[in-house]
């Protein structure tokens, strides 16, 4: 395909390039880095899986066809249906959101021996708290102000009464990666989950948390917004009433100890994050030789710096302590009434 063909779009994300294909109708996702840790090859093969499962739903692009890591694409190329659309304006778009959602996580599931490449652990809330556990390890280093590292930590010990239950969450195909500006509205008002890089079956409740925590509501520019308890409730229950009522019963206890883990994961990525990236500026990390590369020399200086301060604002206590009341008994309360 001629040069000219090739339409690179504005950088947005930390671990992909994307450049539309003319006229074409479709899109190559470039990866940067695999934030899985994934080799080239294999974090391509996981992708693929990804974007192929997801169109089930019919609310993520279809997958066309990859290229494989090669000289000029080290870590090769997924060419994927492009999207014309819009970001998500909340909260008027919560609802088509939770629709979106809802579609993915009503899928059927497939028997467990075809459900690789995808994660699929055997215990949902485990896997997810050892990857914040890891994460946790960043925070010694990550130079955070006192109350906002004590506030982390005695979440962290709160969420261990979450995982000594002997129930779990029912298992569902999820992206794992919900946050609003990873979708499109397309002109039909139907919206589209654009970035699957991450998917894995594991709770629904997980993506739920993450579409709507003000870490994940305010990371994006053009999506940007602070949604208020009774936004956040309301966006839950229209999920509860799209996907099959048994799943929504199943799932509704586990919506806001799922939402703690969630903002867990994320605030421990903010600290992962700002030490890794330090790391790579002071050591090359652009030639660092691992797929998990947080380089900014990877991203325009723009996006480094929108990182950046979203991240000083996430790890702020202020801020921790204004999402934790997220969680507490009359926040649960409002939720469960609707």
């Amino acid at each position: 395909m001629p040069s000219d063909a090739l339409h690179p779009l504005p950088d947005k994300g930390l671990a992909h390039d994307h450049v539309r294909l003319c006229d074409s109708g479709t899109l190559a996702r470039v990866p940067k880095q695999s934030q899985l840790g994934l080799a080239a090859a294999e974090n391509l093969a996981y992708q693929a899986a990804c974007f192929a499962r997801a169109a089930e739903s019919g609310h993520a692009p279809r997958l066309h066809y990859t290229l494989a890591p090669g000289d000029g694409l080290p870590m090769g190329a997924l060419i994927v249906e492009a999207i014309d659309g819009r970001p998500l304006s909340l909260p008027d778009d919560l609802q088509a959101m939770a629709e979106c959602l809802a579609s993915i996580h009503a899928l059927p599931l497939p028997p467990g021996d075809v459900r690789a490449p995808l994660k699929d652990p055997p215990d949902l809330l485990g896997d997810t708290f050892t990857e914040v556990l890891g994460q946790a390890g960043y925070i010694a280093g990550a130079e955070l102000h006192p109350d906002a590292e004590a506030q982390i930590r005695e979440e962290l010990r709160s969420a261990g009464t979450t995982l000594a239950r002997a129930a779990r969450p029912p298992r569902s195909l999820i992206a794992f990666d919900a946050h609003p500006g990873n979708y499109l509205v397309r002109p039909d008002g139907r919206v589209i989950l654009v970035d699957l890089e991450k998917a894995r079956y594991g709770a629904a409740g997980f993506d739920l948390a993450h579409a709507s925590l003000y870490t994940s509501t305010t990371w994006d520019v053009n999506s940007h917004a602070v949604l208020g308890p009774g936004q956040v409730a309301d966006f839950y229950r229209v999920w509860l009433d799209a996907v099959p009522a048994e799943l929504a019963a199943a799932t509704e206890p586990w919506l806001w100890p799922l939402r703690r883990i969630m903002w867990l994961w994320s605030v421990t990525w903010c600290a992962k994050w700002r030490v890794k990236s330090r790391q790579a500026t002071e050591t090359g990390g652009e030639k660092n030789g691992s797929t998990d590369n947080w380089s900014a020399k990877l991203s325009d200086d723009a996006l480094i710096r929108h990182v950046a301060g979203r991240v000083a604002d996430y790890l702020d206590p202020e801020t921790i302590a204004h999402i934790r009341a997220d969680w507490q008994p009359s926040a649960a309360a409002t939720a469960r009434t609707g």
